[in-house]
């Protein structure tokens, strides 16, 4: 995990780092997929092509899109990508926020517009598709919100779906998915109740059915009464019906089981700390999560950006920034912190999992100023590449600057097999 001390080595290596550059078409990765990576930088969302097996990736183009770029989901055909985006901000409301559609050149990766926008109504903070292709469902944090987009045929936005129903829409809802039957929907709510949160909320994992893009409550799964449980993001087995959910507020990695009634089980299954070091002193934050394609590892963020003063100046203070890898028990589910890889970057908010089980590619959202005895060095955002091995271990392979800054962040970025 990167401390203060590990931060002067990382910035020494970036100079030797290559960089990505310019030039033409996707890579070929295993199968013969053609895997991409996107990643955005404020309104920009550029396009990278994909070497699996020299871990590398070659930067083809950007577009810019209507706003800062907030969350981005592929339609399941692979040949539309959705894009959500505004210029407000956790600390700002903004008065722009915006659906868009792109299409994807099935050869290149390229993007291009692809029919009207739709305007939201408040700051998106995840988006994603039903798994028939037919819905863009969005999550808002501030105020906790969702809505339902229906896409046409032809992979365009439609109008927004009427909810008859009242919902139940927590607080700080940060994720939206639909379950792999496609039958239900589960909005994660991490609520407020991290290390000096003011004021202070319960988190949640709302659950709905779904039939026709109308949402109907089915239950609200937490602990007690949800004031010690902030969960961020999900990502479910590709083959059992076992949910893993990341838990920020409280750095956790929960275990549920699918369950035809209420979305997913009352109770977790197992229950297990992220942190290398649970006892650290920094406030922390886990991060995305998401299950190999194999099904036998699942990898977890953890985020660490707390400052103290330093002869005038913010720098870092410390704390864990981490890759958390755990192994699955594949008879029930059980999670086993087997690494913490050291993420060679800051606020990893994305990452994401090349199809083939070989990358994963984590991206940082913005530089932060960084101490080392008495000096003062920025360490950039960054694109790290992570090459897999076949026990699920991380070693770093190689990382790319990215020009971000505070108020243009790398806010997402993620792995698209194209069509």
């Amino acid at each position: 995990m990167i401390d203060r001390r590990m931060f002067a080595t990382l910035l020494a290596g970036a100079v030797a780092a290559p960089k990505a550059s310019f030039g033409q078409g996707a890579t070929t990765g295993a199968a013969g997929a053609k895997n991409v990576f996107y990643a955005s930088a404020g309104p920009d969302l550029t396009l990278y092509s994909v070497d699996v097996e020299g871990a590398a990736l070659t930067k083809r183009g950007t577009i810019a899109t209507p706003a800062n770029i907030q969350y981005v989901w592929p339609h399941p055909s692979k040949q539309y990508l959705y894009v959500a985006s505004s210029n407000g901000s956790p600390t700002a409301a903004g008065d722009k926020h915006v659906a868009s559609a792109y299409k994807i050149d099935p050869a290149t990766g390229a993007l291009t517009a692809h029919g009207g926008e739709r305007t939201l109504p408040s700051r998106p903070i995840h988006t994603s598709v039903d798994l028939n292709g037919e819905y863009l469902l969005t999550a808002y944090n501030n105020p906790s919100n969702l809505t339902v987009i229906a896409i046409n045929k032809d992979g365009t936005l439609g109008d927004f779906v009427k909810q008859p129903n009242p919902l139940d829409v927590g607080k700080y809802a940060h994720q939206i998915r639909v379950t792999p039957d496609n039958a239900q929907v589960i909005m994660v709510t991490r609520g407020n109740n991290a290390r000096n949160d003011n004021p202070v909320n319960p988190g949640s994992l709302k659950t709905f059915s779904f039939k026709n893009g109308v949402l109907t409550q089915l239950a609200a799964i937490q602990p007690g009464d949800g004031m010690h449980f902030g969960p961020r993001h999900l990502d479910f087995h590709p083959t059992q019906p076992w949910v893993y959910v990341s838990i920020e507020s409280q750095n956790k990695l929960f275990v549920y089981k699918r369950d035809p009634a209420t979305g997913i089980a009352r109770e977790p299954m197992f229950m297990k700390d992220s942190l290398s070091d649970p006892a650290s002193k920094f406030r922390q934050g886990g991060g995305p999560i998401h299950v190999h394609p194999n099904g036998r590892f699942v990898y977890q963020t953890n985020r660490a950006s707390t400052l103290t003063d330093y002869e005038g100046k913010r720098v870092f203070a410390g704390g864990e920034n981490s890759v958390a890898v755990y192994s699955i028990n594949q008879q029930t589910g059980e999670p086993t912190l087997i690494q913490s890889a050291d993420g060679h970057s800051n606020q990893m908010r994305t990452f994401g999992i090349d199809p083939s089980g070989r990358l994963l590619i984590t991206a940082s959202t913005s530089p932060i100023a960084v101490r080392e005895g008495s000096n003062i060095s920025t360490l950039p955002a960054r694109i790290c590449v992570f090459r897999l091995a076949d026990d699920g271990k991380l070693t770093f392979a190689r990382s790319y600057d990215v020009d971000a800054t505070a108020q243009k962040q790398q806010f997402w970025a993620g792995l698209i097999t194209l069509a």
